[in-house]
């Protein structure tokens, strides 16, 4: 029975020989995630299960990213609920403050994902880890729960949809303006509870970033999981760094989809979406005149070093509008290390910006970049939903890290070619 990828890592988990679309199974899981606002929800709910231990204290991994360092009260007490269960059942994969990162840059950085693995984690993006070849899917805390005491949890499966992308990406066109216009063509619900498939060309030649941005976005147009076949870029990507044996699955040709898209990226520049919803991208062409008041480099879905090289090439030698905010988030203290090395942050300095510790922060309106009322932002973020960032009345436009440094420095979104 001809399968796709999704359904051939699934049926593995399985221990069955295939499964289709629409089939109930129990799977093995890999890894499981949760963070410090989902940890303490999935904690409370694995003490009433009644279990001592977790079924493997190397494959459930803690990363408080979302309000940390804690910003408040209620906060260091989310932390501390998730640190004293970490040291209580010993878990290998809790990562503190000054060794963490944003989870989903850290994770594969860390070797904890790789291609053929089952991922769940309590956070709607895990779907970033499809970019490696894994079916990776978020879960509410309750599932977690159950996942960290059985290792195992239960899935319809999904059917799934093809997107090839024909072409040579142009200047400045990357993973998030894939993604973005893909949004914008079949909306937010438009891969409802499906497998978001991404090939073609321009996949091929695609970095490990880009991919990630790709498969992390996923979920913002209701897709189950985000994947990639891994090939040559992947197999270099995860050699010597993946702490668990990975298997390289494929979609057979004749595998079954719900539906193909083809698009020409030859077509596509630089997008942006406007509020208040991922789906609302049109080229960075025509934006008309957006004014802003802050800009964000970072989150899970572009704070990895490919984006803040791009970043830097656009605001090397210049400065940040006096009226505009520029924060810069690293992904993971790796990240932040390597770009302190290459000089960039006295590039981001000397242009005016703020370089934060890694933290999710100003993306779920936690902290470290809270917008007032009347407020716009431009952002490398991955939702810009009502209220997202801040107050209801501010407003949030989604843009690749060249389009946003670009905007930093002009004060109105702009594309990057204005300021070079």
């Amino acid at each position: 029975m001809p399968m796709t990828i999704t359904e051939k890592i699934l049926a593995k988990a399985a221990g069955k020989d295939s499964v289709k679309p629409g089939d109930l199974i129990n799977a093995k899981v890999d890894l499981v995630l949760a963070n410090d606002i989902t940890g303490p929800v999935a904690i409370k709910e694995f003490a009433k299960i009644g279990v001592d231990r977790v079924w493997d204290k190397d494959r459930v991994a803690l990363v408080p990213d979302h309000f940390t360092p804690n910003k408040d009260i209620k906060s260091a007490e989310q932390a501390k609920m998730v640190r004293d269960f970490a040291h209580n059942q010993e878990l290998t994969n809790y990562f503190e403050v000054g060794r963490m990162g944003i989870e989903h840059c850290l994770l594969p950085e860390q070797g904890l994902v790789g291609p053929g693995d089952v991922i769940i984690g309590a956070d709607s993006h895990t779907c970033t880890y499809g970019a490696l070849g894994a079916f990776a899917t978020g879960v509410g805390s309750t599932d977690l729960a159950a996942a960290m005491a059985l290792g195992e949890t239960w899935f319809k499966v999904p059917e799934s949809i093809k997107f090839v992308y024909n072409g040579k990406l142009n200047k400045w066109v990357g993973g998030k303006d894939l993604i973005l216009y893909t949004i914008g063509r079949i909306g937010v619900d438009g891969a409802l509870y499906r497998a978001m498939e991404f090939c073609g060309e321009a996949i091929s030649q695609l970095s490990m970033d880009g991919r990630f941005t790709m498969c992390n976005m996923a979920i913002e147009a209701g897709g189950k999981n985000g994947i990639i076949q891994p090939d040559e870029i992947t197999r270099q990507y995860v050699e010597g760094r993946t702490k668990r044996p990975y298997t390289f699955f494929t979609s057979d040709p004749d595998a079954q989809y719900a539906e193909v898209y083809e698009f020409d990226v030859t077509k596509i520049e630089p997008q942006v979406a406007f509020p208040h919803l991922p789906e609302n991208a049109r080229p960075v062409s025509e934006a008309g005149r957006v004014d802003i008041d802050q800009a964000v480099i970072g989150s899970c879905t572009n704070g990895r070093m490919e984006d803040l090289r791009l970043a830097a090439e656009v605001l090397k030698g210049k400065k940040v509008n006096k009226r505009v905010r520029l924060i810069i988030i690293p992904g993971t203290q790796e990240i932040y290390r390597q770009a302190m090395r290459e000089g960039l942050f006295d590039i981001f300095l000397d242009a005016g910006a703020v370089i934060s510790t890694p933290t999710c922060g100003p993306c779920l309106g936690g902290h470290m970049g809270i917008l007032a009322k009347g407020e716009r932002c431009i952002a490398t973020t991955n939702r810009n939903f009502v209220g997202r960032m801040g107050h209801a009345e501010s407003e949030v436009y989604l843009a690749n890290p060249a389009v946003t440094a670009a905007s930093a420095v002009t004060g109105r979104i702009s594309h990057p070619e204005e300021v070079l």
